[in-house]
């Protein structure tokens, strides 16, 4: 996995946090120092709390797990629905549906309509019973929800962790994963609360140029362990198959060595009676 070096992290301009009234305390141990009024983000403590994010998200990925990327501000969602379907994962960019995570099931209903709406569209039967108003207000019900739910459709069950660009317009997701001890990864500016994020990344969260980097390193540690686990995954398909040939051979060198010895056993002499 490639770490991003220290120039990356400057050039995309990281290291600017927010100014010193907006701050917030808890951001003590990874302020640098205060230049004009604006907190200076310490780089080096950013770099290895992306290589320890990174790691985990690999990890994750290896196992098969599904994480929720959360970016509905302006600078960051384009960026994010844009790296995200790299390695298809579920992110939401528009507005997040409150109850989404606590409310799962309801959503998931959502989801569902949205599909039965594509089956009814797509059947020509449906399509001639109705009126011309009555379809185009299907199809912008439809088009609702594909901006709201599109990107989470592929969403099965409740994501395994969810990584989320700015703490505060975002608390909302934040205290639904929490509530569900789901883990969160974040890029946590000088004024939010590192405590609230298990994996929390001191930078600027508002830069697209920090946006874009970070949230591509944490995309590329995905795709490291996604194909770990492909390759896992042929491999223990070489291996079984490797297996089931040993047996074989096993049994048919088992069957040989029966004919063998049927062949080398003596015969019996029958007597016949005069």
């Amino acid at each position: 996995m490639t770490q991003v070096t220290f120039e990356e992290l400057l050039d995309a301009g990281c290291h600017f946090g927010h100014l010193r009234r907006k701050w917030n305390p808890n951001m003590a141990p990874y302020i640098f120092m205060e230049r004009n009024g604006i907190h200076i983000i310490d780089l080096y403590k950013t770099q290895a709390k992306m290589d320890e994010a990174a790691d985990a998200l690999r990890q994750l990925a290896r196992s098969g797990k599904r994480i929720l990327f959360v970016a509905t501000k302006k600078q960051a969602k384009d960026i994010v629905s844009e790296i995200v379907k790299r390695v298809d994962m579920p992110y939401v960019t528009e507005r997040w549906p409150g109850g989404m995570l606590t409310n799962f099931q309801t959503i998931r209903k959502a989801i569902k309509k949205m599909s039965d709406i594509d089956k009814n569209l797509a059947n020509p039967d449906f399509i001639n019973n109705i009126s011309k108003r009555e379809q185009l207000q299907i199809r912008r019900e439809r088009e609702k929800l594909e901006k709201n739910l599109g990107s989470i459709a592929s969403l099965n069950r409740l994501p395994n962790a969810v990584f989320v660009v700015d703490v505060l317009k975002e608390h909302i997701a934040v205290s639904e994963a929490r509530k569900l001890n789901i883990p969160t990864f974040a890029i946590v500016d000088t004024n939010s609360n590192p405590n609230l994020i298990d994996f929390p990344i001191p930078a600027n969260d508002d830069a697209s140029k920090s946006i874009h980097l970070i949230v591509s390193k944490m995309v590329d540690a995905i795709e490291e362990g996604l194909t770990e686990r492909r390759n896992m995954k042929d491999q223990e398909v070489v291996e079984e198959e490797a297996s089931e040939e040993n047996v074989a051979e096993r049994v048919e060198e088992a069957e040989e060595e029966q004919t063998e010895k049927r062949q080398r056993r003596p015969r019996k002499v029958v007597n016949k009676k005069n």
